[in-house]
C-alpha cells in the first residue's frame, strides 16, 4: 500500500447537486486508506475514518461505530481517504479554526497548490460541529439539506480532528481549504468541524499529498445527468 496517496470517490459538485442515492460499499472506501472523511447514502450523517476504523456521526451528535462489521451493506456517495504517514509531528496551540489554518500553513509554507493531510489529537476547550440529517427526497441538493443541519457545541472534550486541505483550483472536485471532521476520544460524539479552540498544546501530525486519485461513479444515471457546476458560495456555506 502506498502512503499518503489521496483517494477520493466522486466529486463535491455531485453532492451539491443531490447525487447521493448510490455509491460504493464502505469496504471499497476502506481499502484505500486508514484516515479519511465523507458521508453516506442519502447524506445520512458524516463519516470519519480514524486509525482504520470507520464511524458515522449522526445529526443528534452521537456516533455509530463498527460500520464495516455491523453495516457492511452501507454505501458512500463521497469520501476522501489515505494511508496517512505523517512527515511532520509537532505541538501547537490555537484559539480558532482560522488560527489552526495559519499554524498548518506555517508548517508547510510552499504548499498552496498541494493537498495536505493532517490530524490533531488532544483536549479542546470548545468545539462546534454540524451534522446533516439526510435528504428528505432523492436528489435534494446539499445546500437544502444543510438548511436543516443540526449543530452542537462541546466543551472540554478530548478527541481527534481528521482533516484535508485542498487547493483552491480543486474547488468543486473537493472542498477547497480545510475540510475537517471531529470525533471524541470515547467515540460518543462528533461531526463536521465548524469551530475549535485548543486547551493548551495539542499534537498535530501532517503530510503533503503528491498523488491524488479520483474514482468517478460508474453506470450511475444520477451522476451522469447531474449539472456539475462549481458553486463556490454554496460549498462554503455547507462545508465551511
Amino acid at each position: 500500500m502506498s502512503k499518503n496517496v489521496l483517494y477520493q470517490y466522486s466529486v463535491m459538485s455531485a453532492l451539491m447537486s443531490g447525487a447521493a442515492s448510490s455509491g460504493v460499499p464502505l469496504a471499497h472506501i476502506r481499502k484505500h486508506g486508514n484516515h479519511g472523511l465523507g458521508t453516506f447514502k442519502g447524506l445520512e450523517g458524516e463519516m470519519v475514518v480514524l486509525d482504520g476504523q470507520m464511524y458515522q456521526m449522526k445529526s443528534d451528535g452521537s456516533v455509530t461505530p463498527n460500520l464495516e462489521r455491523d453495516h457492511s451493506d452501507w454505501i458512500s456517495p463521497f469520501a476522501m481517504i489515505t494511508f496517512f504517514e505523517p512527515t511532520v509531528t509537532t505541538k501547537v496551540t490555537f484559539s480558532s479554526k482560522s488560527d489552526l489554518a495559519a499554524k498548518i500553513s506555517a508548517l508547510f509554507p510552499k504548499s498552496k497548490n498541494y493537498f495536505l493531510t493532517f490530524r490533531i489529537d488532544g483536549e479542546f476547550e470548545e468545539v462546534g460541529v454540524r451534522t446533516v440529517g439526510g435528504q428528505s427526497n432523492p436528489h435534494e441538493k446539499l445546500l437544502d439539506v444543510g438548511k436543516r443541519q443540526a449543530t452542537h457545541t462541546f466543551s472540554s472534550i478530548k478527541g481527534s480532528i481528521i482533516g484535508f486541505r485542498t487547493p483552491e483550483y480543486f474547488q468543486g472536485i473537493s472542498v477547497a481549504g480545510d475540510h475537517m471532521h471531529l470525533i471524541s476520544e470515547d467515540k460518543r460524539f462528533g461531526g463536521h468541524l465548524q469551530g475549535c479552540q485548543a486547551s493548551g498544546e495539542v499534537t498535530l501530525t501532517a503530510a503533503t499529498n503528491y498523488h491524488f486519485n479520483v474514482e468517478f461513479p460508474s453506470h450511475d444515471e444520477d451522476f451522469s445527468e447531474a449539472d456539475l457546476i462549481v458553486d463556490h458560495e454554496g460549498i462554503q456555506t455547507v462545508e465551511g
